[in-house]
């Protein structure tokens, strides 16, 4: 069983890592869906053999989604919180038959100046393919429960 952390549990440098997803043709229509986002480029395999990436690909925000889901079924998750927010980057294109997973570290934390009984955690995050390249990239922000104040 997997423990949730508190604030209090984490140091900075701790590390993690995510099962792997598989990213199919299903799940990219089910996103387009979803958003409305409909473009050509994510749901149309002939407009998409005409652009540079020669194929279909997942939407940006799609791999951000499947990052946090990721993130969360880790063996190293924290107690359920408040998201403050990402910076987050697309680095390289998702395609269809990707299968990738979430390493990420512990970057920064504080204690929250406006909520006592919670802190501040910092997590630098990287989406990384079957092939270890860097995918997307960047941090979340999140604020997490004390277990002592």
């Amino acid at each position: 069983m997997t423990v949730e952390r508190y604030w209090d549990d984490a140091r900075v440098g701790d590390e993690g890592v995510s099962p792997t997803r598989l990213v199919t043709a299903d799940l990219i229509d089910s996103y387009a869906d979803v958003s409305g986002d409909h473009t050509p480029l994510h749901i149309d395999e002939d407009y998409a053999r005409s652009t540079p990436f020669r194929t279909r690909v997942a939407h940006g925000l799609l791999g951000l989604a499947i990052a946090d889901g990721l993130k969360t079924q880790s063996d190293y998750r924290f107690r359920p919180g408040i998201s403050l927010g990402w910076t987050w980057d697309f680095v390289a294109p998702i395609k269809i038959g990707d299968e990738v997973h979430v390493g990420f570290r512990v970057q920064d934390m504080r204690p929250s100046r406006s909520r006592p009984g919670w802190g501040i955690v910092v997590v630098a995050a990287e989406l990384v393919n079957q092939r270890g390249e860097v995918v997307q990239k960047g941090e979340h922000r999140l604020m997490v429960p004390r277990r002592s104040t």
